[in-house]
């Protein structure tokens, strides 16, 4: 007897609206947190949490130094180059909150790594923050056995800057008909000299080039790491004519087209949490917390706080270009405006500096003499090139290259190359 088909009991939808006041939802906000975070404290084993110094793991740790007892066990990584650097803002937190805080910094060439996190992740993976969350998972994993992450907000209440990017370019698509819109911005994206050296609010090209596409084709290609002509340049002829009319975006436009939800902030919203949160985030926490021998657990992504942050009105998550508002609303009685309000950073691993640093020969390698150049897969004098433009400061590559290292490291685990 066949086994039955997998059938989907429960999906977010970002369909609907709170009608309450905004402070009115901002007290119910509060008491969900709580409620998340108290239930995941319940233990038997030693517990803490991860604290980056952002608002969201800040959040978590402010709530559950509310509800301890005793002081709360957290930890930070930071590295030793201080554009990189959040652990003063993390021992600001700490301090507030009498935390029993530890924190290790990382040397800036802390890339020895690489082959371990080959080896637990069992596939390709190529986020590099990979390497600082895995060695935050060490540095808990010395104090306790499970801990707390504040992962998850980002995508629940509009936290990344793409979302707040696409939010203001939905508004811009909505004046002009896309028969308007797709020609004229196109051709001047066209014409608009590229400068992928520059901060994405400065890069016209990408903003232009964007807008002459629907909302769900510019946020998805506003996720890749390299767009469709970009990969086309560096596959080999027979890797093009393998994939014909293949389009990996093509997943989370269908995500977004499909989605119960009622503007394109929502549908961005709907694709990261079906598809950037379990295959990126979760992915990375999961498998770097078990390779320690830590449980990681996420109070920030329970599903009546998911269900509750998919109603809010479109301006109680995005307002005057500040993403997750009503939670940072929500959090200015437990936080300063200097944790709640400051740019955001993430979890930045100084990738770009290693390739054009210590791994710049590793760079070149990929391309000639790797596991990658023995698949036939992609053009090695384009992969050259890559390197080579990246190396001599002639435009950052770093991310193509951490994607291309990572495979190329997971290819003699997955085929024997």
């Amino acid at each position: 007897k066949p086994e039955p088909a997998p059938v989907q009991y429960w999906d977010v939808d970002f369909s609907q609206r709170h009608k309450a006041s905004a402070r009115a939802l901002e007290e119910e906000l509060v008491a969900l947190l709580k409620q998340a975070v108290g239930s995941r404290m319940v233990a038997d084993v030693p517990l803490g949490a991860f604290l980056s110094g952002g608002v969201d793991s800040s959040a978590v740790v402010a709530l559950m130094a509310e509800k301890s007892r005793r002081s709360v066990k957290t930890c930070s990584i930071g590295f030793d180059q201080q554009p990189l650097d959040e652990t003063g803002y993390a021992r600001q937190v700490a301090e507030r909150f009498h935390t029993d805080h530890r924190e290790r910094i990382v040397a800036a060439d802390d890339f020895g790594l690489i082959e371990t996190l080959a080896d637990h992740f069992d596939e390709p993976f190529a986020d590099a923050s990979a390497l600082p969350t895995y060695r935050v998972c060490e540095l808990a994993r010395e104090t306790v056995t499970v801990a707390l992450s504040g992962d998850g907000a980002d995508e629940a209440m509009a936290g990344y800057r793409r979302h707040v990017f696409h939010h203001a370019e939905e508004r811009v698509r909505g004046l002009l008909p896309q028969s308007l819109r797709g020609p004229t911005f196109g051709w001047l994206g066209s014409v608009y000299p590229k400068a992928d050296w520059a901060p994405r609010p400065f890069r016209a090209k990408s903003t232009l080039l964007s807008l002459a596409r629907t909302g769900p084709e510019g946020y998805a290609e506003a996720v890749v790491v390299t767009t469709p002509s970009g990969r086309q340049q560096i596959y080999s002829d027979r890797m093009r004519s393998d994939l014909g009319d293949y389009q990996a975006e093509q997943r989370m436009i269908d995500l977004m087209e499909d989605a119960p939800a009622r503007n394109g902030l929502d549908q961005a919203q709907y694709a990261d949490m079906k598809m950037w949160l379990p295959g990126d985030i979760l992915t990375k926490v999961d498998r770097t917390s078990m390779a320690v021998g830590l449980e990681a657990r996420e109070p920030l992504l329970d599903y009546r706080l998911i269900e509750f942050a998919a109603k809010l009105p479109t301006n109680l998550r995005v307002h005057r270009g500040q993403g997750k508002y009503l939670l940072k609303k929500s959090m200015e009685q437990y936080l300063s405006d200097d944790i709640l309000y400051r740019p955001k950073m993430g979890f930045v691993t100084p990738i770009a500096q290693w390739f054009r640093g210590p791994l710049a020969d590793t760079a070149r390698d990929i391309a000639s003499g790797g596991n990658l150049a023995r698949t036939g897969w992609f053009d090695s004098k384009a992969m050259r090139k890559v390197a080579d433009d990246h190396i001599a400061g002639r435009s950052d590559n770093s991310r193509l290259l951490w994607q291309l290292l990572m495979l190329d490291k997971s290819l003699p685990r997955l085929f024997g190359l």
